[in-house]
């Protein structure tokens, strides 16, 4: 059978309430990390998105790919479940743009080890051995059975619903890919590790 589209995906439209300032926009790598990462994934998509807020639209060129999240859901699904209802025959490689230290090999390695026969593969640390939900590629079954788990009141934890589905776990070569910058502190190890 053969495997649908990717279509990337970068989740933007996050508050940033903990770091203080937008995640999106801090600079790791001589550009935004939205940029940065939104670069990287169209090395490797057959094309990529921005998923943002409605009050976001004026700091992106009319080029950019965006998707604007609907406000039907809370937390990341709302930004995963948007990119769905604009398109509901790909799949969604979706990254959170707080992930600094993620790579184009790590993305490939992803890609390489997608089972599109399951509802998701998703990279996990060796640590923990939890599905990261915002660094995994969903495919639209995934997203489809999602809609119906949140109208079930079953919460809007994307990582309860992996971890309850038949999803496929990818190890990266490196747990540091998966690395969350949401504080200062989180900030200042991931330049640190950037530095090495």
């Amino acid at each position: 059978m053969e495997k649908t589209k990717i279509y990337g995906l970068v989740l933007s439209g996050g508050k940033s309430t903990r770091m203080g300032t937008d995640k999106g926009s801090i600079v790791y790598h001589s550009i935004p990390q939205r940029d940065h990462l939104y670069n990287l994934l169209n090395t490797v998509c057959d094309s990529t998105f921005y998923s943002i807020r409605e009050d976001q639209k004026n700091e992106f060129s009319n080029e950019a790919n965006v998707i604007v999240d609907e406000n039907k859901f809370r937390g990341p699904y709302n930004g995963l479940l948007s990119a769905y209802n604009y398109n509901t025959n790909v799949a969604w490689l979706v990254v959170a743009c707080d992930l600094p230290l993620l790579d184009k090999e790590a993305l490939q390695q992803l890609i390489e080890e997608r089972d599109s026969t399951k509802l998701a593969t998703a990279f996990a640390t060796s640590e923990s051995k939890l599905p990261e939900p915002l660094c995994a590629i969903w495919e639209p079954e995934a997203l489809q059975q999602s809609v119906a788990y949140l109208n079930a009141g079953n919460g809007s934890c994307p990582r309860k619903f992996l971890i309850n589905s038949d999803a496929k776990l990818a190890y990266p070569e490196q747990d540091k890919v998966l690395l969350n910058a949401n504080s200062v502190q989180e900030y200042e190890d991931a330049i640190q590790k950037i530095k090495q």
